[in-house]
């Protein structure tokens, strides 16, 4: 049971990951006529107004919700890894802006073991070294062009790992539906502070390449939302690589990027790293934590 829990958690993580590479493909296209706080917006609120019909449907419980402290953390956390996310974006090739999301699997366990007491095996911390090692590969290659965004990388990394940890928090109590809803309200919200001064109309080609953005963001977070219910957040943080792998991919057949041996074999390090991960899981980790005070 405990590992069929796993097997699910994964293939929603990873098709999760499959959605966020293709709203990075839009974001790349849109990002050579708007700017990062129009593209952060946009996403919010198209994902806020998809959302809204799913969370009034009447099988679904609402929006009343008794941790909203946890909404906010979520929301704020995510929002902070989404602009340096599409910031990577706009200034990376596409394979390499995948290594900020690459980031936050590295922070998750520690955040996930102070918080949540999730307890993980040797085999995590070898699945993440493996991972890393395949990143590294990835990376490499392009280091001095992606220096000057490296520490927005990794901020964004480290946000990331605590919205995604917060998200299975809320997974105890909260239907996935009213987490994303709330996450998108909270974004909302705040980016449009920033377009007072950032303010730009776009087109009718790029309305239509933001509304996919956010019908694949939208979906990416559905699907990464229950992954996260499946599993513990530490067991579940390397699948994540999968990013690197359909953000090569894309990369190479829309812009030519080319895939060199260091970017195959670390795609196939990260691969490993996800399978290695699935072993010697322990039994009381699968058991979703309570959401209490805190």
């Amino acid at each position: 049971m405990q590992h069929h829990r796993l097997l699910v958690g994964a293939l929603f993580i990873v098709s999760a990951e499959l959605m966020f590479a293709l709203m990075g493909a839009t974001i790349r296209q849109v990002s050579e006529g708007l700017n990062n706080g129009m593209i952060v917006f946009a996403r919010n609120l198209i994902g806020l107004a998809l959302l809204l019909s799913l969370t009034v449907h009447p099988a679904h419980r609402g929006l009343r919700t008794r941790v909203p402290h946890l909404h906010a953390l979520r929301g704020f956390a995510g929002l902070g890894a989404m602009y340096c996310f599409f910031y990577a974006i706009a200034h990376m090739p596409l394979a390499s802006a995948m290594l900020l999301k690459l980031t936050a699997p590295l922070f998750m366990p520690l955040v996930a073991l102070f918080w949540l007491g999730e307890r993980f095996t040797w085999h995590v911390v070898a699945a993440l070294v493996v991972g890393f090692s395949g990143v590294s590969l990835i990376l490499v290659p392009d280091f001095s062009d992606m220096a000057p965004v490296a520490s927005i990388a990794l901020l964004g990394g480290a946000l990331a790992a605590v919205a995604k940890v917060t998200v299975r928090r809320l997974s105890a109590t909260e239907p996935a539906a009213r987490t994303v809803f709330y996450f998108a309200a909270i974004g909302t919200a705040t980016s449009l502070l920033p377009l007072i001064w950032l303010w730009q109309t776009p087109t009718a080609g790029q309305m239509l390449w933001l509304l996919l953005l956010g019908g694949f963001a939208t979906a990416g977070q559905i699907l990464l939302t229950r992954g996260l219910a499946c599993a513990p957040a530490a067991r579940l943080g390397p699948f994540a690589f999968f990013s690197v792998v359909f953000g090569a991919l894309l990369g190479w057949l829309f812009w030519d990027e080319i895939l060199g041996w260091p970017t195959l074999t670390g795609a196939l390090l990260v691969m490993a790293s996800a399978v290695l991960a699935g072993r010697g899981i322990p039994h009381s980790s699968a058991v979703p934590a309570r959401v209490g005070a805190t």
